[in-house]
């Protein structure tokens, strides 16, 4: 068992802000990353080190070899086309997309001759991405995580944790352009287990606190968190509402837990944005898009809080904690 604490990554979120400028002054004939993100670099601290760590193995640090000019919508999904717009006028060498889906769909839109990385969990060929996995045929390639069909998991989870529940809830953010699939897939989800499964909706942060509370005027005995960019960079705030609520819940990523959450289950953030980061440096190496096969992150955690389960007066099934990658104690 491991105790799991946060880390300080402030720092690196500092100079997210101050290298673009600074080391393109010093260095003009540099390549440039368009780096297009849905949320915030506050939020994204913890992928945008991973993405930083891929690039460092294809060859290329921030600020001595490579210059990453960062466009960051701030949740407001709307501003995104605006950002990619302003990345394709600059003829950035690549766009690398994080956050979530929103941001890989409006790159899309934005262009077809700069190479694209996106980072996403819908299936790049229906959304039209590419022609196919093995070969991309495009300006775009990148990596698919199963955050999106992990989702029916997280249900299943929550109902081991919770046998006696008959009802659950499910939060959304109705920007969210999957944001009906997934409420469409885990109904049908809740039905095969016999679960009453109510949806509730937030796309700001002063939505979250009525939309936990009203978990127990509705009878739910716990809730599950959609996949969406803007919900995993409030991931502190949803556990604390959960905490302080009462609501035993799971997300998707360890900085739920980490953040005294119930439970995680998704893939892992260090695996998947590594592999961008990976792919963004090959680019800048000359390797084409086009010939590089979509990398699909199949690494998944369960994570597990004890305290918070103790504070809510759970005790957590045997065979679950069994299955657990990591316990937070």
């Amino acid at each position: 068992m491991r105790d799991l604490r946060r880390r300080a990554l402030i720092p690196l979120i500092s100079a997210a802000a101050a290298w673009p400028r600074a080391a393109r002054a010093q260095q003009p004939g540099m390549p440039v990353i368009g780096l297009l993100g849905a949320t915030s670099a506050q939020g994204y601290a913890a992928q945008l080190a991973a993405f930083r760590r891929g690039l460092a193995e294809a060859g290329f640090s921030e600020g001595r070899d490579v210059v990453i000019e960062y466009r960051w919508a701030e949740d407001q999904y709307e501003r995104l086309p605006a950002l990619a717009a302003d990345l394709v006028r600059r003829q950035v060498a690549v766009i690398a997309t994080i956050g979530g889906n929103a941001a890989s769909l409006v790159a899309k839109a934005a262009t077809t001759t700069i190479p694209v990385v996106f980072h996403g969990s819908i299936d790049p060929v229906e959304a039209g991405f590419v022609a196919s996995l093995n070969r991309p045929g495009g300006n775009m390639t990148g990596v698919v995580t199963l955050n999106l069909d992990t989702g029916q998991k997280r249900l299943e989870l929550m109902h081991e944790m919770l046998p006696s529940a008959s009802t659950i809830g499910l939060l959304l953010n109705p920007t969210n352009a999957v944001a009906d699939t997934q409420s469409k897939d885990l109904q049908a989800a809740a039905r095969t287990l016999g679960l009453n499964l109510h949806v509730l909706h937030a796309s700001t942060e002063p939505e979250f606190e009525p939309a936990v509370a009203a978990l127990r005027q509705l009878g739910a005995g716990g809730l599950v968190i959609g996949t969406d960019g803007f919900l995993v960079s409030h991931s502190e705030a949803l556990a604390a509402l959960t905490l302080r609520y009462a609501v035993p819940a799971i997300f998707q990523y360890r900085a739920f837990v980490e953040a005294r959450g119930l439970m995680s289950y998704g893939g892992s953030v260090t695996d998947s944005y590594r592999l961008s980061g990976i792919y963004a440096g090959r680019i800048l190496k000359g390797e084409k898009p086009a010939d590089l096969p979509v990398q699909q992150a199949t690494k998944v955690e369960l994570i597990i809080n004890l305290k918070t389960a103790k504070a809510l007066g759970l005790t957590v099934p045997l065979p679950l904690l069994g299955r657990a990658d990591e316990v937070v104690e």
